[in-house]
């Protein structure tokens, strides 16, 4: 073998690849998001992650080869540090930029949730909903830009849109979670920002049967701030995972329970807006009030079925089943202010053209006795079939199939002092915004008496009704099917340690439909003088909103007054949106592909990577509907008449990456990759809102002509993205941060040689193109939708029958770049006296903008924080462990929810979180195995606060969700 011929060899195809990225770009049409199922760089093969990836990549491995990395086995050790010491080795195997996180044991991953541990790696963070962590944002992208899968199979979201969300998943089935932070060819389903890729434990990994049980008691600090059936302050989380082997190790079976109660408490104030009183100060508007209470119970389950008969076939079944229901009992009040007849009096405080505190007179509360549930069911079938032909030939068949089904009840009750402002007694009412953002109210009426059920502001005159409430009931069915072949040729020799190919084929099916009703206190209208206008009720005193000054209200069930007849629910449509909400979208993708995997040496610097490309051929239908002419909107009489669209696109995505190793513990990688993000399926809604004006009949001008609605876009193309990376990485020797057993001293690298941590410093640079600007406008041809109520002679004067729609479209550009630094460091790197202490710290800065078509001026992406850091200090020695860390993310926009369980973007106050864990392992005697935990969550009591303006005064949300305590057992079985 000719050395100096092999590095140069190398050196052109570094070359080339990188040339292939940076020039794809001119060459390509937009995309879609990945299709679903994929196989991701290899890692470590004892880190019992998908057989997807230990597999594929190993046969490789096992041959000499001169470019080959040191390879890290897994620690057998439990405990937070044995967590630290796996992710370590599954990041530097890696043959990419990927950040991890690892069980501590079987069943056990760090941190409360899965969304709660990926939070605090490096270039993520997390958005809280309803108390929990939930969502994530990648390198300052939001979750419309990431994808996530299971196992390499991609997966369906419980939401109305793309973005999964984590805490869809019990965290104890999952041996391992890897970020990708940039793709390769074979990684199916790759998203633009990133890709997680949560992996269950593979029974045929491990040497031998685990089991261990999980019982966790939990309480909120807050106490429970509302009554009802379905909530508490207190709640459980039990589970457990068997590992088994059988039949002389060839049969491998996992089996894992989850059993979760968790609650929240959530004191919650939303002002409507800031309006300008007579002086030009702002002042608040009004003010809807809640205290809630909230509990999220699931029940879950995993399987997974091995069988490795011989050398030449492994077989892999994985089924799960999540099955969860989330109710939340809010009461509270809500107060119409300067958006209404009350009346602002003179003597406000002002401070900076804000009025902080004042006085309103006429004010007519609206009383809120509301209930909001979530019902989900998650189920996941994943089966791989790996055969090894022979040394050089092995062929990869999986087939996997996601599903999420979800109904939501949002039901509103009304009382108040009266029917209408006109009726009743009215209130003043002090209004005081304290230092935390917070508005505090002081009522002088007692709201105990002289209450009845009514419509006290007249919300439903415009539907000629008495709204006593109203009912938004979602529904959404997403599934995903996918079906691979890959086939993996492997070289002895050559810079090139294999070539794969293979063909993926997907289809994703989504539809959300929403019912909507008034209630109503027996379903007479105004017009027709039946509308019972006030109707007495039995409620018993509560006081939810003392936080924030107020006084006790009446409580009640208002299912209890729909079953005995009181309040009479009346079908309604258009009440509160512009268009039809139904909608169903079609996706369809046929991936192609081709990746070479290096293993060599360039002098005395040896060279692994990959570089590869994708073809994306996707055709996506969207269905959706609009009001006939004429329509009523409220009652049975609605005619809604379907509305399609379609489109279908090419895409070509190369991707690269190539690893340097200049030293045993000094790597840099370069990557660089096409990348794409589908549009929201909100946002591909073909419905839409039309309209048509009489003035403008024999206008030929599209932009001013007879016909113009607003609505989504079937015809959306995803976001592309050049993705460009590079990480260097140091990684420390000469010491652990734990103590390992003999065992682990023969088998493992970590114990041998030390893995005492590391530090990187990144950056990255994402050039936007074809980003959605979600409030443009685009031609529509009305042609289908004469004669829209026209005579025949106004159809023959028609001037033209295009027009436009208000709606997204691809016309915004942009870039989000940005660089982080990570130290992962073991204390007894410095003195050995600290050995069991150590920290991790995370920083990373990102810069956004992006800029839509007319607009000159740069916004910033949805989800980005400008500084991101992350701090743990933990100490483990002798069965004992503690740690505590704080999770800093600075103020970004974010998804909320909006009217009628729609979601709308709103400014997010940073801000910082702090966690604690104490624990106990005996590891010796009776109770070998055991250990005892305490930790709590959110000790900083953080409030969740978003605004409008970036004037962090004119508040929009404002939640506390108060402190979280956990006490656990954990049992593993020896």
């Amino acid at each position: 073998m000719k050395q100096p011929e092999r590095n140069i060899l190398a050196v052109a195809i570094a070359t080339a690849c990188f040339g292939l990225c940076s020039t794809a770009a001119a060459a390509n049409a937009p995309a879609t998001a990945p299709s679903a199922q994929g196989i991701a760089p290899a890692q470590d093969q004892a880190q019992n992650q998908s057989a997807d990836q230990a597999d594929d990549k190993d046969k490789a491995n096992q041959k000499n080869r001169p470019g080959k990395a040191k390879t890290l086995q897994a620690v057998e050790v439990s405990g937070f540090v044995s967590s630290i010491e796996n992710s370590t080795a599954l990041k530097r195997n890696a043959n990419g930029i990927v950040e991890a996180v690892s069980a501590e044991q079987v069943g056990k991953l760090p941190g409360v949730s899965i969304a709660d541990s990926l939070g605090r790696l490096p270039g993520l963070a997390v958005q809280t909903v309803s108390g929990r962590p939930q969502v994530l944002t990648i390198h300052g992208l939001g979750p419309d830009l990431s994808t996530a899968l299971v196992n390499g199979g991609q997966q369906v979201s419980t939401s109305n849109n793309r973005d999964v969300q984590f805490d869809q998943y019990p965290s104890s089935w999952f041996d391992n979670v890897v970020v990708h932070m940039s793709p390769s060819a074979d990684l199916i389903g790759q998203g633009l920002a990133g890709t997680v890729d949560m992996h269950t434990i593979r029974p045929l990994e491990k040497s031998g049967p685990e089991a261990a049980v999980n019982a966790h008691y939990i309480w909120d600090g807050m106490g429970q701030l509302a009554d009802g059936p379905g909530v508490s302050d207190k709640g459980y989380n039990l589970n457990g995972v068997w590992v088994h082997q059988f039949a002389d190790h060839t049969v491998g079976v996992t089996l894992g329970v989850d059993l979760e109660n968790n609650p929240s408490q959530i004191q919650h104030q939303a002002p409507w807006g800031y309006a300008t009183d007579a002086d030009g100060n702002l002042v608040i508007g009004g003010a809807k009030n809640y205290g809630i209470s909230d509990s999220m119970k699931r029940r879950g389950v995993l399987a997974t079925v091995q069988w490795q008969p011989n050398e030449h076939y492994t077989g892999t079944i994985d089924m799960t089943y999540d099955n969860f229901k989330e109710v939340q009992q809010a009461k509270g009040m809500e107060f119409p202010l300067f958006y209404s007849s009350a009346q602002l009096q003179p003597g406000s405080v002002v401070q900076n053209g804000f009025d902080d505190s004042g006085t309103y007179t006429a004010v007519k509360p609206v009383i809120r006795n509301d209930y909001n549930s979530t019902s989900a069911r998650v189920y996941n079938f994943n089966w791989d079939n790996k055969f090894t032909i022979n040394e050089d030939w092995s062929l990869d068949l999986d087939g996997n199939y996601s599903r999420a089904t979800r109904n939501d009840v949002n039901l509103e009750s009304y009382s108040g002092t009266g029917f209408t402002p006109a009726n009743g007694a009215t209130d003043t009412v002090g209004f005081d915004q304290h230092g935390n953002g917070l508005f505090y109210l002081s009522p002088s009426l007692d709201y105990t008496q002289g209450v009845v059920l009514t419509d006290p502001q007249g919300w439903g005159g415009g539907n000629d009704v008495v709204q006593a409430g109203f009912i938004n009931a979602p529904h959404t069915v997403d599934y995903l099917a996918n079906l691979r072949l890959a086939v993996e040729r492997s070289f002895a020799s050559g810079p090139f340690s294999s070539m794969e190919f293979g063909v993926a084929h997907s289809t994703r099916n989504k539809t959300y439909h929403i019912d909507q009703s008034f209630l109503t206190l027996g379903g007479g209208t105004i017009s027709g003088g039946s509308a019972v206008e006030t109707a007495p009720f039995t409620g018993s005193n509560c006081d939810p909103l003392s936080f924030m000054g107020i006084g006790q209200q009446l409580c009640y069930n208002p299912f209890d007054l729909i079953a005995n007849g009181t309040l009479v629910g009346v079908p309604t449509f258009g009440s509160s949106l512009s268009m039809p909400p139904n909608w169903k979208v079609r996706e369809k993708v046929f991936t192609p592909y081709v990746q070479l995997n290096l293993d060599t040496y360039l002098g005395g610097v040896s060279l692994r990577g990959n570089f590869g490309v994708q073809a994306q051929h996707t055709s996506q239908t969207a269905t959706g509907e609009r009001v006939a002419p004429g329509s009523a909107v409220t009652g049975n009489a609605i005619e809604l008449i379907p509305v399609t669209g379609s489109t279908s696109y090419n895409n070509y995505l190369p991707s690269a990456n190539l690893i340097f190793g200049f030293s045993d513990n000094d790597d840099l990688r370069v990557s660089a990759a096409r990348t794409l993000a589908r549009a929201r399926m909100d946002q591909m809604n073909a419905s839409l809102a039309v309209s048509g004006n009489i003035t403008r009949l024999q206008s030929t001008d599209p932009n001013q002509a007879y016909f113009s609605a607003s609505g989504g876009n079937a015809k959306l193309k995803p976001t592309l993205a050049d993705n460009y990376n590079v990480s260097y990485e140091h990684y420390f020797s000469g010491g652990n941060g734990f103590e390992c057993n003999n065992t682990d001293q023969k088998n493992s690298d970590l114990c041998r040689s030390g893995g005492g941590g590391y530090f990187s410093v990144s950056g990255y640079f994402i050039k936007l193109k074809d980003y959605i600007n979600p409030s443009a406008a685009y031609l529509y041809d009305f042609k289908a939708f004469l004669p829209f109520g026209l005579t025949p002679d106004q159809v023959s004067q028609l001037g033209t029958t295009l027009g436009t729609v208000s709606g997204p479209t691809n016309d915004g550009h942009g870039y989000v770049k940005g660089a982080q630094v990570t130290l992962n460091l073991p204390f007894n790197l410095i003195a050995q006296p600290l050995d069991g202490f150590g920290m991790i710290l995370t920083g990373n800065r990102t810069k956004s903008s992006v800029v839509y078509a007319g607009n000159p001026d740069p916004l910033t992406v949805p989800g980005l924080s400008k500084w991101v850091a992350n701090a743990t200090l933990y100490y483990q020695h002798q069965g004992f462990e503690a740690r505590v860390s704080d999770d800093y993310r600075s103020s970004f926009l974010g998804e909320v929810s909006g009217i009628s369980a729609s979601r709308i973007e709103q400014t997010i106050k940073g801000g910082s979180t702090y966690d604690a864990q104490v624990s106990y392992t005996f590891q010796s005697g009776a109770f070998k195995g055991l250990t005892l935990i305490a930790q709590g969550s959110n000790l900083s009591n953080k409030s969740f606060i978003t605004y409008q303006n970036n004037d962090p005064r004119q508040v929009l949300t404002w939640e506390s969700y108060g402190r979280r305590y956990d006490l656990a057992v954990s049992y593993k079985f020896q």
